[in-house]
């Protein structure tokens, strides 16, 4: 079952990719609406969120398959790759939030500055260096959550919507520093050196043999592999001590208080780790697009993970990989209808926001003893 239907979601995405007539992607997109209407009165979707949990390490090796499927079908389309790999990129840093939002409950609306501080840091380190780029990886992740850590200061001491008003000065301050600072560009930006790998340039098209395939294709084959692992750690972060202490503090900060538990040193931790991985993101990205500029890196980006999060269901991961994709493909297939494409984009995210505020694939209930039958 979960063959068939992952076949038939690699074989939608496939379709719904190589579509350029408006009346065909309006097609499908009235397709996907009603299928999704259709799984949800039905309870399809529920028995999908049963299926992820049953069946998870399987589900790992048909998604990563059909990814692989669809990098193979589209091999010599550099927009088309490119676009797989954003989606991919947004999802890696839409993990870092959900350990901070789904987990910790923690408000952070300045993701997009956590993705600048590792674009930047692979900017810098790439050009005036000679640090192996997959070491400036994890550099740029390290520096992020470096940098978050100066601002989880203020966060300890606001709750709710003052923790996000400090986010938000923070990303505005961001920018603002970009755009002043000579040394890191200005408003011009900064070039960012090629990935490299055992002496191959991640800029270089692939050809073995007659085989040929854009040099997106290695970046996309990097981001696969680095998100299976971050998806990797999350789920085992979700699913120990340490998930379940997060927990606690998300839904009662002054129980868990009661119960030993240290709220400061939890959100300090999620925080970090969270920021990381928005790190991570930057860094490839950075790489990727081969420059970057301070208005990559503003307060309507942060906004744009934040709605991600929101769409595939706060603490559920597998939300981000459909979330993810709505929000970075579904804009450039509606470019047909010009500036109308971003008001018809806002409104399927309020419309998702009104009949499924969860999500489209909201989080489950955890499991404390997992395993375990209880008797009816």
């Amino acid at each position: 079952m979960g063959l068939v239907g992952g076949a038939l979601l690699t074989g939608f995405a496939a379709w719904f990719l190589k579509a350029e007539s408006e009346y065909v992607v309006g097609f499908l997109l009235l397709l996907a609406v009603v299928g999704a209407v259709a799984a949800s009165r039905l309870g399809a979707l529920d028995r999908i969120g049963v299926a992820f949990g049953a069946y998870e390490k399987s589900l790992y090796a048909i998604v990563i398959a059909g990814v692989l499927v669809l990098a193979w079908i589209f091999r010599q389309d550099h927009f088309t790759l490119l676009m797989i790999t954003t989606v991919m990129v947004y999802m890696l840093a839409g993990l870092g939030l959900n350990v901070q939002f789904g987990y910790l409950g923690l408000i952070n609306l300045s993701g997009a500055s956590f993705i600048g501080v590792g674009a930047y840091t692979s900017a810098v380190l790439t050009m005036h260096s000679a640090i192996p780029p997959l070491l400036i990886l994890l550099i740029g992740g390290v520096l992020s959550a470096l940098v978050g850590c100066l601002l989880i200061l203020p966060v300890l001491r606001t709750r709710g919507h003052y923790a996000a008003v400090v986010t938000i000065a923070f990303a505005i301050l961001f920018e603002s520093f970009l755009k002043v600072n000579d040394i890191l560009g200005g408003p011009q930006g900064l070039p960012v050196g090629a990935m490299s790998l055992f002496g191959w340039s991640f800029n270089n098209p692939i050809t073995f043999g007659g085989f040929q395939a854009s040099f997106y294709m290695n970046y996309l084959l990097l981001t696969l592999a680095v998100l299976a692992l971050a998806f990797a750690l999350v789920r085992r972060v979700e699913r120990s001590w340490i998930g379940l202490s997060m927990d606690a503090v998300r839904l009662d900060e002054t129980a868990a208080a009661c119960y030993g538990i240290g709220i400061r040193r939890w959100k300090v931790l999620g925080f970090t780790l969270g920021n990381f991985l928005i790190g991570v993101a930057g860094a490839i990205y950075g790489m990727m697009l081969g420059f970057i500029a301070p208005a990559n890196f503003g307060f309507s980006d942060s906004l744009i993970l934040v709605s991600i999060v929101l769409l595939g269901g706060i603490g559920n991961p597998w939300g981000l990989a459909l979330a993810s994709a709505i929000v970075v493909i579904l804009p450039e297939k509606l470019q047909m209808i010009q500036e109308y494409r971003f008001l018809l984009f806002a409104s399927l995210v309020v419309l998702v926001l009104l009949f499924r505020p969860d999500g489209l694939l909201p989080r489950g209930m955890r499991n404390y003893l997992p395993g375990r039958k209880v008797a009816p």
